[in-house]
């Protein structure tokens, strides 16, 4: 073919190499904040793309959801077992608020648990919290040789497990239902609704590792920012300061020391 019949050829590709840059640039770090039920505030940072035109960066960070250790949450190794979710209701500065989402436990633990000669007996429950949170809470319990037991096993019957997993769901559905959702979660942490399981189940048969090893959030209320505010505190001050902080004009200075 003749060079001279097709323009194209002699000029090379149309539109050329397209300048790459990097996304990172485009990006915001945002703080992210914990409910006041834990004693860690700031639990760590995010990354999202800057607002741009229409698209807020307030709308890609609301319905994150982040998992945290509970250790990390409390300061307490103890407590490393604990999965907590938190999910991203509002943003308010640099600072993310986040609400709690749910609840689980480490795959490990649960397999620590889990042992032969025991019965495990599992039961889950659908509460409305008094603020209007629908959960799901699943409990977990093993059976426990008695004092001075030769036998070897420690097998309930069946109709010693449905009287448990009645009595287990009739005290979470108590508990839950008769508080708010930042009281159920101080419930969960020192394990006050197991313990309760374990005494009351004890003329039935008697129970070890008794806990609460998972809640879901199933509906939540419609969003409310003066109850998410009470959940969070104030974090005015904090805000202030994130809009104070320009890098833009940090720049410039660094330049007129190289030229010195």
């Amino acid at each position: 073919m003749a060079v001279g019949k097709n323009k194209r050829i002699s000029k090379g590709k149309k539109g050329g190499k397209k300048k790459i840059v990097d996304p990172f640039t485009k990006k915001d770090w945002y703080s992210l904040k914990a409910p006041t039920m834990f004693s860690t505030r700031t639990f760590g940072q995010t990354l999202v793309t800057r607002s741009q035109g229409t698209k807020l960066a307030s709308d890609g960070l609301k319905g994150r959801i982040y998992e945290v250790s509970l250790a990390d949450l409390n300061q307490d190794e103890d407590q490393a077992f604990r999965k907590i979710k938190l999910k991203c209701d509002d943003v308010q500065g640099k600072n993310c608020l986040t609400q709690f989402h749910g609840m689980d436990f480490t795959t490990d633990k649960l397999r620590s648990l889990v042992r032969k000669w025991q019965t495990l007996i599992e039961a889950y429950v659908d509460v409305k919290t008094t603020d209007d949170y629908f959960l799901r809470i699943f409990c977990i319990a093993f059976t426990k040789k008695r004092a001075n037991q030769i036998k070897r096993s420690c097998y309930a019957q069946s109709a010693q497990i449905r009287q448990i997993r009645a009595k287990m769901c009739e005290i979470m559905k108590q508990h839950a239902s008769t508080c708010d959702l930042k009281e159920l979660v101080n419930k969960f942490v020192p394990e006050v609704i197991g313990k309760e399981i374990q005494k009351s189940c004890a003329g039935i048969f008697p129970l070890q590792n008794v806990a609460i090893r998972k809640c879901k959030v199933l509906k939540t209320p419609r969003f409310d920012l003066q109850k998410l505010l009470e959940v969070h505190g104030d974090y005015s001050e904090e805000i202030v300061a994130a809009e104070v902080d320009r890098p833009e004009e940090e720049e410039p200075k660094e330049e007129e020391k190289a030229e010195e």
